[in-house]
């Protein structure tokens, strides 16, 4: 039986790859590659994709994931400690720009109501790729990199009250005072509902499948929890991305949030494809080359307001003005959220199919600029200061920025970096822990164990769940920041998936792997890895240097020449380093003395109840006596009449056969062996 959706999904999928291979090579976003592929593909291009509506259920797919996993990622506890930027200034760019918006629109001859939902649509930016290009460019933890993202928060959580509040503003809730009752009632009780589920039954219930260590088990739960959530929400009468959004946020509170967000990612980026690809079906291309002009002078109108409105929230913040410009040349675009705004707002007849259209051009016109403007957003930024302001001024300037920065307390986003991350608590994990915290080294652990991870937890410890092969995972453990990471694990084919993530991340992170055989040291190393450190021969150097030390060997003789014999990948240990000597300055000068600690056991007259000058100790046997115990008690100024009495200890130095002689007269000869 042949199924129509197929045909439609191996077009979509199949052009995308194309498509996005192409956009990689000339620096494009991956999302303008599904914009463009729904372009080519749909009823305005090729007409490949005949089932629209089909491929318009897997695009609400989409939004439901995208909306779970910003709910996962969105946390009440983050929220508090970035308020300021959150609330204050999401609220300024936010309510900025649709004041501006709906005062040219209304100017423009349209309605009160399309022009505050035009206002809506054009607030949002594009969460998606401003971050990825911030990734990429290694700008989270700037100043206007924190400042973006504490934006975009805002607008990621605004835009849930725009979608319920779309239908008022077309006028199809009835009563306007008694939708919002109704709505604002039937909002309540989810939120009752769903405060009972985060509190009671879906911790207990994570809590129970992980235990199973059924990986298809969580994924499954993880799933259902979205899609009931979601489905709760919409039975009521509200929103599927609302529900999808509080699943989220009943996940993000539990300590497997992020191994949740993990195994739903790879869900999120084939279903939100469909989403992209759907609304670049939606975009007439003849209307678009018949507007160009219109449209082109429309963009930039759109461009110039918002990088107006954010420029002013970034000052109104009392940010440096540079940063102000930067930020400005990074939230311009209209955002994906505006696109599943903008097909509600055709549901309720608020915008017309032209002003749709319009809309849709100048969204997809905004975010292909936008990789270009964030690249050379510094450099326009200096070239403007250059060309508008005198060197004075540019000093001034200067000054202040320097005197303020102590003030502001930008949101500690990216708190962690320079730090240690621990993958596994077992034995060694949880000793480098503990040295780690006795150094007053910052340090993270992640431990997909359940049972560990509870014990971790319980300690105290900086832990979080998780499967380290995942990507999502290291990165949630800010590994592209981090100074060490140390391996923990026993098993070599996931500690190779491991390190081949993180040397994707980090190519500066000094990774050191514990591992059980030598013979596994150099894959490991061609893989990334900066140290290895096998069990086996670990073991081997430990006891190596204890006897050592019975030799009387210095210290730093030993620390040198265990040191060697590390860097050197352990070959003087192994088979093939059987004929492998050190060089000279390694070799070890064994001293032909020792420390001996013999109890005095019997009395023949010789030594016991004799002074140390009467017993002639170190003229009869060449020894020293170094210390004696006695009663518990170290006698260690030994002077010529210290005497000698029966259970004293003796500590003597000398060569081995004098201790050997000198045995026989103090120790009873059915105690020596």
């Amino acid at each position: 039986m042949e199924l129509p959706i197929l045909k439609d999904v191996v077009i979509i999928l199949g052009s995308s790859v194309l498509i996005i291979l192409l956009f990689q090579r000339i620096k494009m976003p991956s999302i303008l590659g599904f914009l463009f592929t729904g372009i080519i593909a749909g009823p305005h291009g090729l007409s490949l994709v005949k089932a629209s509506q089909e491929v318009e259920i897997l695009a609400e797919m989409g939004v439901i994931f995208l909306l779970f996993v910003i709910g996962i990622e969105f946390s009440i506890k983050e929220l508090a400690r970035i308020k300021n930027t959150v609330l204050i200034g999401g609220s300024i760019q936010v309510g900025g720009t649709i004041l501006l918006t709906f005062l040219f629109a209304r100017l423009a001859g349209l309605p009160a109501n399309q022009a505050i939902f035009m206002g809506f649509l054009l607030s949002l930016s594009s969460t998606a790729i401003v971050l990825k290009l911030l990734q990429e460019q290694g700008k989270m933890s700037s100043q206007y990199g924190r400042i973006a993202l504490g934006i975009l928060i805002f607008q990621d959580i605004i835009v849930v009250p725009m979608i319920l509040f779309t239908p008022i503003l077309a006028g199809n809730g009835g009563n306007v005072l008694n939708t919002v009752l109704v709505m604002l009632g039937k909002f309540i009780l989810v939120l009752g509902i769903l405060f009972l589920l985060a509190r009671y039954i879906v911790p207990k219930i994570l809590e129970r499948v992980v235990k199973t260590r059924s990986r298809e088990l969580f994924i499954l739960t993880i799933v259902v929890l979205c899609f009931s959530t979601a489905w709760l929400t919409s039975s009521v009468g509200l929103s599927l991305a609302l529900g999808a959004f509080f699943a989220g946020l009943i996940i993000s509170e539990s300590d497997y949030s992020h191994q949740a967000t993990a195994n739903i990612l790879p869900f999120r980026e084939i279903f939100i494809s469909f989403f992209f690809v759907s609304v670049g079906m939606l975009l007439d291309v003849s209307h678009f080359l018949n507007h160009f002009w219109l449209l082109l002078s429309l963009t930039l109108g759109v461009i110039v307001l918002k990088m107006f409105v954010v420029f002013l929230t970034v000052l109104i913040k009392k940010y440096p003005l540079k940063t102000a410009f930067i930020t400005a040349f990074t939230l311009f675009q209209v955002g994906e959220f505006a696109f599943l705004l903008s097909t509600i707002g055709m549901r309720n007849n608020l915008i017309s199919e032209t002003l749709y259209q319009h809309f849709l051009a100048i969204s997809i016109l905004s975010m292909g600029i936008t990789p270009f403007l964030m690249n050379y957003a510094e450099r326009i930024t200096n070239w403007l200061f250059t060309i508008t302001l005198s060197e004075a001024v540019r000093k001034r300037l200067s000054i202040y920025q320097s005197q303020h920065m102590e003030k502001l307390k930008l949101p500690d986003i990216d708190a962690m970096s320079d730090h240690l991350v621990i993958i596994g608590f077992g034995v060694n994990g949880k000793n480098v822990a503990k040295t780690a915290a006795q150094a007053s080294i910052p340090y993270l652990i992640v431990e997909h164990d359940p049972e560990v991870f509870e014990e971790a937890k319980a300690l105290g410890e900086p832990v979080i769940f998780g499967d380290a092969t995942n990507g999502v995972i290291l990165q949630h453990l800010f590994v592209q920041k981090a100074r060490v990471v140390v391996l923990a694990i026993a098993d070599l084919e996931t500690t190779k998936k491991i390190l081949s993530i993180i040397r994707l991340l980090s190519e500066t992170a000094h990774v050191i792997v514990r591992t059980r055989y030598v013979k596994e040291t150099q894959v490991i190393l061609d893989m990334g890895a900066d140290e290895v450190i096998p069990e086996e021969f670990e073991t081997s150097i430990e006891i190596f240097t204890r006897v050592l030390n019975r030799y009387l060997v210095p210290f730093d003789e030993i620390r040198r020449f265990t040191n060697y014999i590390r860097a050197h990948n352990y070959e003087v240990l192994s088979a093939a380093g059987e004929s492998q000597k050190c060089p000279p300055q390694f070799e070890l000068h064994i001293p032909d003395m020792m420390i001996a600690a013999l109890p005095v056991q019997q009395d023949d007259g010789r030594i016991v109840g004799k002074t140390i000058q009467e017993s002639k100790i170190r003229e009869q046997f060449n020894l020293n006596v170094l210390a004696i115990r006695r009663n518990k008690k170290y006698i260690t100024k030994i002077k010529p009449d210290t005497k000698i009495e029966t259970d004293d200890m003796l500590y003597l130095f000398g060569s081995p056969e004098n201790i050997t002689k000198i045995n026989k007269y103090i120790v009873l000869k059915e105690e020596i062996v």
